[in-house]
């Protein structure tokens, strides 16, 4: 599966600013890593949060949200964004991923 390299673009620039920021080939798609945590990711044109599974229902709830299901069961704690929900909220999907990224302990 390719992935939207607008999406990964835009996502990319609001990442830059923390330290620790990579970027892997995973589930199809692009993942931006926080010191080895995944914080999120660009599969097709959606956007993919791991939002934690404190967080997951919460997320759930949202409009234009799903359970990431890249294995045909869900990943508790990840959720896939569609494209209107990007649209109005880029930048707090994103944060969110990176909220629970450093979260972690580094990798």
């Amino acid at each position: 599966m390719s992935y939207s390299e607008e999406l990964a673009r835009k996502v990319r620039g609001l990442l830059e600013p923390n330290d620790g920021l990579t970027e892997k080939q995973m589930f199809g798609g692009l993942a931006f890593m926080l010191n080895g945590n995944m914080a999120c990711g660009v599969v097709g044109e959606e956007l993919m949060v791991r939002v934690g599974p404190e967080n997951y229902q919460e997320a759930l709830g949202e409009r234009y949200t799903r359970p990431m299901d890249f294995t045909g069961r869900p990943l508790k704690g990840m959720v896939y964004v569609e494209e209107d929900a990007i649209a109005e909220d880029l930048d707090g999907w994103v944060t969110r991923g990176v909220e629970f990224a450093g979260s972690l302990p580094p990798k």
